[in-house]
């Protein structure tokens, strides 16, 4: 898939998808939102695909959020494309899928862009990115999940005082609060963040859906008692357990060569 919106291209095992309006900051309009959300259902449904890469074009921004400037915005009507309300925001913020999403964080990722970057599973980011959610200096909220995740992904006064005073945050302090799992120079960004994900491809695609999967239906689950967490846990593990990646792993690493995945 390919369009003037968003890029979609196929490096080995990786999707790279790349919101393709650098002349707008790549904000999201109706015309992202829908290619975003196909981009990610085209991920999703294809085999072949174990992780993907979300960036921005040009050197400037990742996503500067909703585009404000959008003449539907302007009249107070909505940029939700025709059955896109089910992915969320810019088609991903609510698309769960099972496989591994990096976002390549090469610029401004402020409001919107931060949300993005925070439905995604790993973030690399540029020592020129930038995070923020400034909605409160405009009189809004964020609305895209901002609200629900940072508080889950960074400890709570931090995010509330992101939240609360709306100031913008680098790179750098992102990574300190674990919300970014590695800073890099800005021209080797892309390079690092799909040496990440061919990593991760390199293991067995059923133990990397079932791992994904246990984690997020997992963290709000009880642990002990109930014992909500371990039925998640037990479920998938009786999954993997025995099929036959499960099987070629052991046995490749009994004669120390690299596993050939089949992906069942």
């Amino acid at each position: 898939m390919s369009s003037s919106a968003v890029l979609f291209e196929r490096q080995g095992k990786v999707a790279l998808i790349t919101i393709n309006r650098p002349e707008a900051l790549n904000a999201i309009n109706t015309q992202v939102w829908n290619e975003l959300g196909h981009a990610f259902n085209d991920f999703a449904e294809d085999p072949n695909l174990l992780c993907s890469v979300l960036t921005g074009a040009g050197d400037r921004s990742f996503c500067a959020g909703a585009d404000l400037k959008e003449k539907a915005v302007s009249k107070g009507e909505s940029i939700i494309p025709e059955g896109g309300e089910k992915w969320g925001f810019a088609g991903i913020v609510q698309h769960y899928m099972n496989k591994p999403i990096i976002a390549a964080v090469n610029g401004f990722a402020l409001g919107g862009g931060t949300e993005i970057a925070l439905a995604c599973d790993l973030i690399v980011a540029s020592e020129k990115a930038t995070f923020g959610l400034p909605e409160v200096k405009k009189g809004l909220i964020p609305g895209a999940g901002g609200l629900l995740r940072l508080p889950r992904q960074i400890p709570l006064k931090v995010a509330m005082e992101y939240i609360l005073i709306g100031d913008s945050f680098s790179a750098v302090e992102a990574e300190h609060w674990g919300l970014v799992n590695r800073v890099v120079p800005h021209e080797q960004l892309l390079e690092e963040a799909l040496a990440l994900a061919d990593k991760i491809t390199e293991n067995a695609p059923l133990s990397i859906r079932a791992s994904k999967d246990i984690v997020y239906r997992g963290l709000d689950a009880a642990l002990d008692h109930p014992n909500e967490a371990w039925a998640i846990n037990q479920k998938y593990l009786q999954q993997v357990i025995g099929n036959e990646d499960s099987m070629e792993g052991i046995k490749a690493f009994i004669e120390k060569r690299k596993p050939e995945w089949q992906g069942r």
